[in-house]
């Protein structure tokens, strides 16, 4: 697992490592080697992989980077293990109506090609060119939407909470890594009132014009689900999504992001084609499963998709 105390390593895993939320995102926050090198976001590509095998319930063996899980039957059960040595890392190449497309997460299924995507970006300074971002965020969603219409697809945006005056993730790091850089006026995104800049405002209103895509025949550029989280850097709170923005109903709150991506899941791919249901339904993992008695299950902020749970519809 990649180091959160903020040391730049070289160490940092090649393929997908289990991971959670919390670890994930405090990389993200405390990385401070080039992000040209993607290491930054890398950990939250292989949260994202791992969550849909956990409690989306989709075979390891159709994920790509391919989460650290083998998987055994027993009679009419799905027993679910923990093998770091099965994972791998990179990402798929998709086939999109324009150019092929390195996507951070795919699952893919024979006969049918990807049936689910997540693109995963972090952002940690300059956050007046974040409308930039925008022509790329529609781009990649129509290419691939162009090929693969029934592809649902999710689009994960992480940016760190500079606040004006203060280091990035300064109790996290090294004293070998020599004074903490004060975060320049360019870089600032949260104000002194814990209120997000206005690009960042702006960027939110225009990532809410994309998402919410409900069928196959609606617009090719919406994705089917956005998520936009603001990540704390201050210490006591240092990878904690900020709870204050975005707001409470807006759509890109990152609590509702996978459950909309498996109710698109479901209607497209279970109910919509029973014929096709014993390829596509999404397993559930049996109560013997060693990976869910490992500790690593335990600090998990969701819940594992475990057979005979009768608390899920």
């Amino acid at each position: 697992m990649p180091s959160s105390s903020g040391q730049r390593t070289a160490a940092t895993p090649r393929v997908c490592q289990w991971v959670n939320q919390g670890d994930a995102l405090k990389h993200f926050v405390c990385y401070d080697g080039p992000t040209q090198s993607q290491q930054h976001i890398k950990p939250l590509h292989w949260y994202v992989a791992c969550r849909l095998v956990l409690e989306g319930g989709f075979h390891p063996d159709e994920v790509k980077p391919r989460p650290p899980f083998t998987v055994s039957r027993r009679r009419d059960q799905h027993l679910l293990h923990f093998d770091q040595g099965a994972a791998t890392g990179g990402e798929a190449t998709v086939l999109g109506g324009l150019k092929t497309k390195n996507v951070d997460v795919v699952i893919s299924k024979d006969g049918l090609g990807p049936v689910l995507a997540v693109s995963c970006k972090g952002m940690t300074g300059a956050f007046r060119n974040l409308t930039n971002r925008m022509e790329e965020t529609i781009g990649e969603c129509t290419n691939l939407h162009i090929t693969y219409p029934a592809l649902v697809f999710g689009y994960l945006f992480v940016i760190r909470t500079n606040e004006a005056g203060d280091g990035v993730a300064a109790a996290h790091r090294h004293p070998s890594q020599g004074p903490v850089r004060p975060v320049g006026p360019n870089d600032v995104a949260v104000t002194e009132s814990r209120r997000p800049v206005e690009p960042i405002v702006r960027f939110h209103t225009a990532l809410g014009a994309l998402t919410g895509r409900d069928g196959i025949r609606e617009d090719a550029s919406r994705y089917e689900a956005i998520a936009l989280a603001l990540i704390e850097t201050h210490s006591g709170a240092i990878g904690r999504p900020m709870s204050e923005f975005p707001p409470l109903n807006s759509p890109l709150r990152l609590e509702h992001f996978f459950e909309t991506l498996y109710r698109r899941y479901d209607e497209r791919y279970v109910y919509s084609a029973p014929d096709l249901k014993s390829r596509t339904r999404r397993l559930e993992w049996s109560p013997d499963s060693t990976a869910l008695k490992s500790d690593a299950s335990m600090n998990l902020e969701y819940e594992i998709r475990r057979a005979g749970d009768q608390t899920r519809s």
